[in-house]
């Protein structure tokens, strides 16, 4: 069977947006949101986009995020310390990166600040994973520290100390962190590897 050319799409995909836009059951729109929240935890603002871009009539899109809500399938507050966690368990970044990440998503910022304030005070994250000396610091040098870690077999393959630091360096700068934070963090990353290092010297 061929494969439909790009005409042939664009025509199905307007076909489509014309049969949306005259939908007048709110569960047909309810289930397409239903589907796009399968894949993950979205925001209010995204599902909101995405219906939109469907072309459902507004007063149905506004109906089925009502309904969301209510049903709990939605909750921004939530979705955004999902978001961070997940940030700091997989995906380490700066606070900087998170709060831009969090108003893409559409989150309020007074929400985002709230959340990332929580983060700031609390202590969720296994130390394990970063440097002990960094156990004790902000969460930024604590999820900066994590990232070096995660990364120290590759940075390691850089002989050149100095090199080795610009890399860390900038590695931490592309995730969000700020120089302080990044000063910081590889500090302790140097620190660590030369007490690994003097520990190795004595067997």
């Amino acid at each position: 069977m061929p494969r439909p050319s790009g005409g042939d799409r664009l025509a199905a995909r307007k076909a489509r947006r014309e049969r949306h836009a005259a939908e007048t059951d709110p569960d047909v729109v309810m289930n397409a949101a239903a589907r796009f929240l399968e894949a993950r935890q979205r925001s209010v603002a995204e599902v909101r986009k995405h219906l939109a871009e469907s072309s459902y009539p507004a007063e149905l899109v506004e109906r089925t995020i009502e309904r969301l809500l209510e049903l709990r399938w939605l909750d921004d507050e939530e979705f955004a310390r999902s978001w961070v966690e997940s940030r700091d368990r997989a995906h380490p970044r700066g606070r900087d990166a998170l709060r831009r990440e969090l108003t893409l998503k559409g989150i309020d910022r007074t929400l985002v600040a709230q959340v990332l304030d929580e983060r700031a005070e609390g202590r969720t994250e296994d130390a394990s994973e970063g440097f002990a000396e960094a156990e004790e610091g902000s969460a930024d040098v604590r999820a900066a520290a994590r990232l070096l870690a995660r990364k120290r077999p590759t940075l390691e393959r850089v002989a050149d100390v100095r090199q080795r630091r610009q890399r860390a360096y900038a590695l931490l700068a592309r995730n969000g962190f700020d120089a302080e934070v990044c000063r910081e963090a590889i500090a302790a990353y140097v620190r660590e590897a030369d007490a690994a290092e003097d520990g190795g010297d004595e067997d």
